[in-house]
């Protein structure tokens, strides 16, 4: 997860992308692609997103925080396959490994 003391520190995760959802992208079909590639797995051999989280409701979540005009930015954290995933409002996906793994 990123650090306490700033919100927007990619340093700690183990793989950064983005996701834009104005392109019709779904940010939980980038989410799984990028936790396959952090794992080095092929993304249909990882379970269903939907037994973690609700893909629709993370889509429509997202998809709404990046059509306002709010400047601030919303982001959700949750875990997946061992691993944290961070998704942001201006798409930015974050899987962090170290923070799952014991120290």
């Amino acid at each position: 997860m990123p650090s306490a003391n700033d919100p927007t520190d990619t340093e700690d995760a183990n793989y950064v992308t983005t996701v834009d959802p104005a392109d019709g992208e779904r940010p939980s079909t980038a989410i799984v692609t990028a936790v396959a590639s952090v794992l080095e797995r092929d993304p249909l051999e990882l379970p269903p997103l939907y037994e973690t989280v609700d893909p629709d409701a993370l889509d429509s979540l997202l998809q709404h925080a990046h059509r306002t005009d709010d400047t601030a930015t919303h982001e959700v954290w949750f875990s997946y396959e061992g691993v944290d995933v961070g998704v942001r409002s201006d798409g930015e996906i974050r899987v962090d490994v170290a923070a799952s793994s014991p120290s």
